[in-house]
């Protein structure tokens, strides 16, 4: 069977292209579950499972991100991720990489706003040329809000100090609840089908998200689209930003601000320019948003070819190693404890103390024995040099000497051995048993 070596996998390729077939075609997601397993590594990363009462996945979250989690998770709290799949490729083991987290509530809702504002956007509900422009001088204003509510009562007080004759009509209604934003579209309809104000305040005062959550409603955001009348929205604090705030043609950072903006006194000049600097900061606002979104997808597509990306691979295998180096640390420590105890026992069974006595009369009878082999050796030994002295005497050239033979040798040491060799003057050194003497040959 013929493959091409393109079909054949190495298991690493294979674990590299799923991990980035998961990146790239999953984008992000968002998740929510409870913790359980969670590990705080020295490097700063956590790692953890995130699951409901049919699955799990494991989870890590690097610590570039986590440190941006406003609150200190731990096993078993219920909370909202913001993610992206991955692998990680030295187990095979498919992942989620977290980068944001909340409580579950708040984050719940917090989703809801983002994909409820992305689709609006996208419908361009929040364009700049759908926005009607607000009457210099109108003749009557409408306040949808509450009736017992604080932020009415400041309304009437700011256009009472700013133009007492202004008339003002109120379309009282719920502004919190389950029936609120129903309450809040059918007001705006009925402002709409009476056609007796020129501009229209809707708000509230400040609350929690879900307080004001009626205002992020889709009903009410395309009520106010659709509205004849130009429409100021005006809900909570300045900190708060609702959906009804981007639809409106206008948004003002509470209640009183929006009587300000509607109303006119001595400085109408002042009046047009608070007007038109809100409506610009309110572009602003959108462009810069946008703009972060689509700076958010261009980041998001740089992490996917981003080294990073290795490096959290890297940095989390790391952090499991350093682990798995612990546990083996610890195994052989108290492996090598118990080979210690079991050595120490059988030290003090076997005590040298115990056998000194038997060892020390062991050693004389060794001792005893070394001295005689030592002194039969020596004996050997200076017998056996006497044998070779006389065999050495027998054969040296002394004792030839010494029976009258001699050794006549040139000047240059070398042994004569033919008086042909010889010449008239050559000086000749001859050597006896007894000395040497020096001769001239004549």
């Amino acid at each position: 069977m013929n493959l091409a070596n393109n079909n054949i996998y190495t298991v690493s390729r294979l674990n590299a292209e799923v991990r980035l077939l998961l990146e790239n075609e999953m984008g992000i997601v968002w998740l929510v579950g409870e913790i359980s397993n969670l590990t705080m590594a020295t490097s700063g990363h956590w790692y953890f499972t995130l699951k409901d009462r049919q699955a799990q996945v494991k989870c890590a979250m690097f610590k570039g991100n986590n440190m941006r989690v406003a609150f200190k998770p731990a096993n078993g709290n219920q909370v909202l991720v913001r993610a992206r799949l991955s692998l990680y490729e030295p187990r095979g083991d498919y992942q989620i990489i977290v980068e944001s987290m909340q409580p579950e509530g708040d984050g719940l809702l917090q989703q809801q706003f983002e994909k409820l504002k992305m689709q609006l956007s996208a419908e361009g509900l929040f364009a700049a040329s759908l926005k009607k422009p607000l009457p210099e001088q109108p003749k009557r204003v409408g306040v949808i809000t509450s009736s017992t509510g604080a932020a009415l009562h400041d309304i009437l007080h700011v256009l009472k100090r700013r133009d007492p004759s202004l008339p003002v009509v109120i379309y009282p209604t719920q502004v919190q609840g389950k029936d609120a934003s129903i309450q809040i579209a059918q007001a705006i309809g009925r402002a709409n089908s009476r056609n007796e104000c020129d501009v229209l305040i809707v708000g509230r005062g400040g609350g929690s998200l879900e307080d004001l959550w009626c205002f992020n409603e889709e009903i009410v955001a395309r009520t106010i689209a659709a509205s004849t009348i130009p429409i100021v929205s005006a809900v909570g604090h300045e900190v708060d930003v609702t959906i009804a705030d981007f639809v409106a043609d206008a948004r003002a950072p509470t209640p009183s601000a929006a009587a300000e903006l509607v109303s006119c006194d001595t400085s109408v000049r002042d009046q047009q320019l608070l007007q038109r600097t809100d409506r610009l900061a309110h572009a602003f606002s959108r462009h810069l948003s946008r703009s972060q979104e689509w700076l958010t997808r261009l980041q998001h597509r740089l992490a996917m070819q981003h080294p990073k990306t290795q490096l959290q691979q890297q940095s989390q295998q790391f952090d499991e190693l350093e682990r798995r180096l612990h546990q083996s640390m610890r195994y052989t420590l108290q492996t090598e404890a118990q080979r210690l105890d079991r050595t120490t026992q059988k030290l003090e069974r076997y005590s040298p103390a115990n056998q000194i006595p038997g060892q020390k009369a062991q050693l004389g009878y060794v001792e005893q024995r070394l001295i005689e082999a030592m002194r039969r050796q020596l004996r050997q030994q200076q017998h056996a040099l006497a044998l070779q002295m006389e065999t050495l005497d027998a054969v040296s050239p002394l004792a030839t000497l010494a029976r009258g033979y001699s050794i006549t040798r040139n000047d240059k040491g070398e042994v004569i051995r033919s008086a042909s060799s010889l010449k008239s003057g050559d000086q000749i050194r001859s050597t006896f048993g007894d000395g040497e003497i020096q001769s001239t040959v004549n």
